[in-house]
């Protein structure tokens, strides 16, 4: 049986590990503050993630958890633990699966610890829910969790907030290149957090060139700082010289950076996310992940998702595939195509 929400006062959310399903989340977010505004809402979240909820007006409170590094040793959970309990949060919305975050809830005098069941952990939730079908988009998959507790959500876009100082920091980056306001860019994105994920190098180098023979349109690549090496094989590639701006932003600053491009074009990944998330028009080249689970999932942007059958199972998620096939059969052209159609778009 559905156990509804009663009025809870103070309210923490325990949130994944990536930026692209943290981004999923907001929309879940939303909901929960949309049914009880006068609550206090945290959000428990790694710090590589924190940027993406920070500025957002349902999340009253940031509070980074990482196990792997400053939250380690057992003395510093012990501390975290207490540090949490001092927060008299009343419910917890576990997105994570982790055991040791939901231990963390339980210890901290928690009382109602809100989940997915699954073996390792159920034992520790007061209201366990069946884990639903694995095609459902990761967005719907958090949305699933509230809507079980009785909270609706009607808006189901994801937000990211990007603040008036990275606006300014990224005006001044762009105004280094000769890139004002009213100028032109696109940004490619060629990272990913692995890398069958990722379009080839040289493909982006000949988008880059193809594209940037029209007048006045530049072509900004964006990324980390461990894409600085692929940005400048990019770059090394093409014929006219790309304007290199990864490792050079923080979370803030990239969404700023997007939120002024014509179009983005990037494989699945977190920026590709934030940039669906702001509502710019997005080209998404696929291959092993599944566009209906990580797709961009925003209906009032405009995104042309491209990928190709050649056979293999989708998603795989084979991290140490060599061939990279799915990527590569993704033509320049169809990229191409698919950029001209958004910018045509556009200039209706």
């Amino acid at each position: 049986m559905t156990k509804k929400i009663n009025n809870f006062k103070r309210i923490l959310i325990v949130e994944v590990n990536w930026l692209g399903d943290v981004l999923f989340s907001t929309a879940a977010i939303k909901a929960i503050k949309d049914k009880y505004p006068e609550s206090f809402l945290a959000c428990m979240v790694v710090g590589r993630c924190s940027q993406i909820l920070e500025d957002n007006p349902s999340v009253d409170e940031v509070i980074v958890f990482d196990e792997k590094s400053s939250h380690k040793s057992l003395f510093s959970k012990v501390k975290f633990i207490v540090s949490l309990k001092k927060e008299n949060f009343d419910t917890v919305f576990l997105f994570h699966r982790s055991f040791t975050r939901v231990a963390v809830c339980y210890l901290a005098g928690i009382k109602r610890r809100i989940g997915y069941y699954r073996k390792k952990t159920g034992f520790l939730l007061t209201d366990k829910f069946e884990i639903p079908d694995n095609s459902l988009h990761r967005a719907e998959y958090f949305i699933n969790l509230i809507n079980k507790t009785g909270i609706e959500s009607k808006d189901k876009r994801y937000e990211f907030f990007i603040n008036s100082k990275a606006v300014d920091r990224v005006v001044d980056l762009l105004a280094k290149f000769g890139i004002t306001r009213e100028d032109n860019y696109i940004v490619i994105n060629p990272g990913g957090n692995w890398n069958p994920k990722r379009w080839p190098a040289e493909y982006y180098a000949q988008l880059a060139d193809r594209i940037s023979q029209s007048p006045g349109m530049k072509i900004v690549v964006s990324g980390a700082k461990k894409d600085i090496s692929l940005s400048q094989r990019i770059n090394s590639k093409m014929k006219n010289e790309a304007i290199i701006l990864a490792g050079e932003t923080n979370l803030k600053e990239l969404g700023a950076l997007l939120k002024g491009a014509r179009v983005v074009i990037s494989a699945d990944s977190g920026p590709m996310h934030l940039a669906a998330a702001l509502g710019v028009p997005v080209v998404a080249i696929f291959g092993p992940t599944s566009p209906q689970i990580t797709g961009p999932y925003n209906p009032q942007a405009e995104h042309i998702i491209l990928q190709k059958d050649v056979g293999c199972p989708v998603p795989c998620y084979e991290v140490s595939c060599a061939d990279n096939k799915c990527m590569k059969a993704v033509t320049v052209d169809e990229v191409f195509k698919a950029v001209k159609k958004i910018l045509n778009s556009d200039a209706k």
